[in-house]
């Protein structure tokens, strides 16, 4: 995924968008250069030495590699993913809540 996700990040660099990611290995070295070896420039946090049963997956109910949430500009979760969905629908529902948000702060 990271391919897409790079191309996401260039893509709405200057949108009303971010893009955060949680890393499930083990080993905070190995998150160090595997960011490193991705070219990793987004927000990514650890979960911790647990690895996929760290805290941060626990809080947010993950049971399977990826989940992705799409949440909006108001801070709701739209949509939820456990595996990728494929980019062109992926795309396709970033887009439309980019929309919203730059339509929400045009009107005020």
């Amino acid at each position: 995924m990271f391919p897409h996700e790079r191309s996401l990040v260039a893509r709405l660099k200057d949108e009303p968008f971010a893009l955060i990611g949680i890393n499930s290995d083990k080993d905070l070295e190995k998150v160090a250069e595997l960011n490193t070896k991705e070219s990793i420039t987004w927000r990514s946090f650890w979960n911790g030495p647990d690895g996929t049963g760290g805290p941060i997956s626990k809080r947010w109910g993950v049971t399977g590699w990826p989940t992705l949430y799409l949440i909006d500009a108001k801070g709701k979760i739209r949509h939820k993913f456990t595996g990728n969905p494929g980019d062109e629908k992926l795309d396709a529902l970033i887009d439309a809540l980019v929309q919203e948000a730059k339509q929400a702060t045009a009107g005020h």
